[in-house]
């Protein structure tokens, strides 16, 4: 049960979205910077998603006339601009991802803006207009990352996990809508294998594997809520498991009530919803803490 249900688009029941971050080879360069250049095993692992998973991915999308929303390091824009060209030309959203994939929370505030600012800098010169969303790399939103969101105009993030449904994150500086994302979601603990970053977990198959954000859906879909998946291009869009997402995707849209939007769609609904006095969504204050918690 949702205690504070949401009321959908055009009598829709549920919400859905596929979102992917598309890191690519940054994350070797980031875990390995001294030699990620001589480790091409991982640099090729990586460079399948926006080489050959995001067009297989594309072409699914177009075939089912679906636009969503894919979530992108600055360095990867300014590393794969004909993927990027690519995602922009179906008319999908792209939001941002850090700049190489580093971690918020291990950096100082001066550097997190850099970051942001940089990753900022690849979406004036390749993408060609500023994100109106962002994901944390690793999730990892510090207490700096609201307050440095706000001032650089983000309508949304989607890094937090307070709650099933669209909430608001209200802070001294302004608002941002959060679409939350969460574990159970994300195709890192059944599909990633990764010796160079320390993450050694047994593969699973792919109908098993993709087996648990099915039944997420109709648990989303049965409370009248939202399914976000959080996926990776060279996990979810290699050949198998995109065979499993493609024949459910099939069977789910043949329902006709479910609506499969981008976040920044979702974002956009919850606020209007919102500021015309229809909905008042439930509100996170934050800073949660200021300081240490003893």
């Amino acid at each position: 049960m949702i205690q504070n249900p949401i009321a959908w688009p055009n009598g829709a029941k549920c919400a859905a979205a596929i979102s992917f971050d598309m890191d690519a080879d940054s994350l070797i360069h980031i875990a390995k910077p001294d030699d990620s250049y001589n480790r091409s095993y991982p640099i090729s692992m990586g460079r399948y998603g926006p080489t050959v998973g995001i067009p297989r991915i594309l072409e699914t999308y177009r075939r089912y006339g679906l636009k969503q929303s894919f979530f992108v390091p600055g360095w990867c824009i300014e590393h794969y601009p004909e993927t990027i060209e690519a995602i922009l030309k179906d008319g999908h959203e792209i939001g941002h991802h850090g700049w190489i994939h580093e971690d918020p929370c291990e950096a100082g505030v001066e550097a997190q803006a850099a970051a942001l600012d940089r990753g900022l800098e690849a979406f004036d010169k390749i993408v060609g207009q500023r994100p109106r969303g962002y994901r944390a790399p690793l999730y990892n939103v510090s207490k700096d990352t609201p307050r440095l969101l706000i001032e650089r105009g983000f309508a949304y993030d989607s890094s937090m996990m307070a709650d099933d449904i669209p909430y608001m994150l209200q802070t001294n500086e302004g608002e941002l809508v959060e679409v939350p994302v969460h574990w159970g979601v994300d195709d890192w603990p059944p599909f990633a294998h990764y010796a160079e970053i320390d993450y050694m977990m047994p593969v699973r198959g792919p109908s098993a594997g993709l087996a648990p954000f099915w039944e997420e859906f109709e648990a989303a879909y049965e409370a009248g809520g939202m399914w976000l998946a959080v996926w990776h291009p060279f996990l979810t869009g290699r050949l198998a498991r995109w065979r499993e997402v493609d024949r459910w995707l099939e069977g789910v849209i043949a329902r006709g009530d479910v609506w499969f939007a981008s976040l920044e769609e979702i974002a956009a609904h919850v606020k209007s919803l919102r500021d015309a006095g229809e909905y008042v969504p439930r509100v996170e204050n934050l800073p949660y803490f200021d300081g240490p918690v003893s």
